[in-house]
């Protein structure tokens, strides 16, 4: 007969969770000085498999895009949602990003029982949450989920380049590269330049001085 305890120590160790549809969710975004934050929620369907799901920084831009195409054609149901920037300056860069993957989970067609997070920590869900550190290499539905979030903010920059060419959003996607920065020292922020960052503020601030001195 098992003791009390041997048995507590076992059932602790075992995982149930209650069948249904399950949802990978991630994003991209965090890091640039301009943009928005995007979320992408994605079930995907036993039943249609698609074939080299990854890290979407592991993937060139050309597979990203056809994955892109593939996923929305044979997912059971999938949804990208974006926090603004000006959510990301008034909320700060980790709300925002909660806020948008509780945006893209929310607006899924099929309500999944379980979401699955790339990373550790966990935006408010209706559902069971479970957050997996690097888990866009890992579990494919959020490889999935990465693939739709970084495409659609790539293209995205894609658009703003057309509106700001001088600031080279095509090429560096909002990122604080050296020629990112030169440009912002040179051309000021643009409307959509997130102001709460410090490379941007600095830059504002300077600005800000010169005016001063100048008058």
């Amino acid at each position: 007969m098992r003791s009390k305890n041997s048995c507590a120590a076992e059932q602790a160790c075992l995982q149930w969770h209650a069948p249904g549809l399950v949802a990978g969710v991630d994003e991209a975004g965090r890091g640039p000085l301009a943009g928005p934050v995007v979320a992408a929620a994605v079930i995907l369907d036993d039943l249609h498999p698609i074939a080299g799901l990854a890290d979407s920084k592991k993937l060139t831009a050309a597979r990203r895009e056809a994955l892109f195409d593939e996923i929305r054609a044979k997912a059971l149901c999938f949804c990208i949602a974006e926090a603004s920037v000006e959510e990301i300056d008034r909320l700060n860069i980790l709300q925002a990003t909660m806020l948008a993957m509780q945006r893209a989970v929310l607006g899924l067609r099929l309500k999944p029982v379980r979401a699955l997070v790339d990373g550790n920590r966990l935006p408010v869900l209706e559902m069971q949450g479970e957050a997996i550190v690097k888990g866009d290499a890992l579990v494919p539905a959020i490889s999935a989920a990465s693939i739709l979030a970084k495409v659609h903010r790539d293209r995205w920059c894609d658009g703003l380049h057309a509106r700001f060419p001088h600031y080279g959003f095509a090429t560096h996607k909002g990122y604080g590269t050296a020629a990112h920065l030169l440009a912002l020292r040179e051309f000021g922020a643009c409307p959509e330049h997130r102001t709460s960052f410090s490379p941007v503020t600095k830059v504002l601030q300077t600005a800000a001085l010169s005016v001063g001195v100048g008058a």
